[in-house]
């Protein structure tokens, strides 16, 4: 007797070999099992929403990889045998009781889809979440990675450069890719591609693309971050960084104050011989920084901040803004507002406080006559 052959059926489920993959993925990316199966439980319930046109109360499936099941069933109305109108939420009660005896008109049961129907559904689906899930789950990993850089450095590499809008296109690593825009690049840099380049992160925002980051070259944080990676002080909490405005490749006026009697602070910054703010410097192409004193006198504050002027006097005035008078040397009016205004202005954005600089002699233009 010629034996039978046996047809394999394509579309029937696997168990242990889709669970153990679903096992071996999650490891390997490291996702949760859990993560997966929900994600690929709700693609199925939807796909036979969509083939059989019917609703969530009428779906149920099982996939419970500790006790091998992966099943789908129907929920469908019990009603007479002449009244089935909807085959795929109804069942006639001779039918219905061949499945499940002593139901009764109105009882609700679940009918399990046939293998071979399910096995379809479930192959085709459970490749597309999976797929899904892992870009997902990388999107959000990518996301995670950038948002605990927040507000710190990152080494970038240039990858394109457009001339034409201005932007430069950098590899934050494992953190995906960001746009630096011409409005956060420093005046007077210039970019080419393979170069490393230190960016502060502004902000970090999820998308459904991954992370969308914001970088800056010009933002304050970026020499605040510098100092803190460099001056040890800083690092430990001994010195601590009180107030910091910038101009972008001119100019920085930074404010530093120490809990410890016994520490300089602006020495501490500046270092021996000037070495760890030259450093920095260095990286910034240039820039300088101003390294002051911070006070809770506020008229002592104003004074250190309009440095490298030596200040004669400081008037607060009354009234709702924050202003004061400054009265400097006449031969030192000049240094105290500083090219097109720059200290000056540098020295309000630090201190908070609108700052009107007028002579000793109370003239401005030439100096004093003896």
């Amino acid at each position: 007797m010629a034996k039978k052959k046996v047809v394999k059926d394509e579309t029937k489920v696997d168990t242990r070999e889709l669970f153990a993959a679903l096992a071996a993925l999650a490891e390997e990316r490291g996702l949760p099992s859990d993560y997966l199966i929900e994600k690929i439980k709700t693609a199925i319930i939807g796909a036979i929403k969509k083939d059989y046109l019917v609703g969530d109360e009428n779906v149920v499936v099982d996939i419970i990889p500790e006790m091998d099941v992966f099943a789908a069933s129907l929920l469908r109305d019990v009603v007479e045998d002449f009244d089935v109108e909807n085959e795929h939420t109804q069942i006639g009660l001779s039918e219905a009781r061949r499945l499940r005896p002593g139901c009764h008109v109105g009882d609700r049961i679940p009918v399990k889809l046939e293998t071979k129907e399910f096995g379809r559904i479930a192959a085709q689906n459970a490749k597309h979440v999976i797929r899904q899930s892992i870009r997902e789950a990388e999107r959000n990993r990518q996301c995670s990675e950038m948002q605990s850089k927040a507000h710190e450095i990152v080494t970038a590499t240039v990858v394109a450069v457009d001339p034409d809008r201005g932007i430069v296109n950098l590899d934050l690593g494992k953190g995906g890719h960001a746009i630096l825009p011409r409005n956060e690049q420093v005046p007077g840099e210039e970019y080419n591609e393979g170069d490393r380049v230190q960016v502060y992160v502004v902000d970090v925002m999820p998308t459904e693309r991954g992370p969308r980051v914001m970088i800056s070259r010009t933002h304050p944080g970026l020499v605040k971050r510098m100092f803190e990676m460099e001056v040890p002080e800083i690092y430990e909490g001994t010195v601590e960084i009180k107030a910091i405005s910038r101009e972008a490749g001119a100019r920085t006026k930074m404010a530093v104050w120490s809990k410890d009697p016994n520490v300089d602070p602006v020495g501490a910054c500046i270092g021996a011989h000037g070495a760890r703010v030259a450093r920095i410097v260095e990286e910034l192409h240039g820039e300088k920084i101003d390294i002051v004193k911070w006070s809770e006198d506020i008229s002592e504050f104003i004074s250190a901040a309009l440095s490298p002027a030596k200040v004669v006097k400081v008037e607060l005035l009354e009234g709702e803004t924050k202003s004061c008078r400054v009265t400097v040397p006449d031969h030192q009016l000049s240094l105290a507002i500083g090219n097109k205004g720059q200290n000056a202005r540098l020295c309000a954005r630090l201190t908070g406080y609108n700052i009107d600089i007028r002579p000793e002699s109370g003239y401005y233009g030439e100096e004093k006559e003896d």
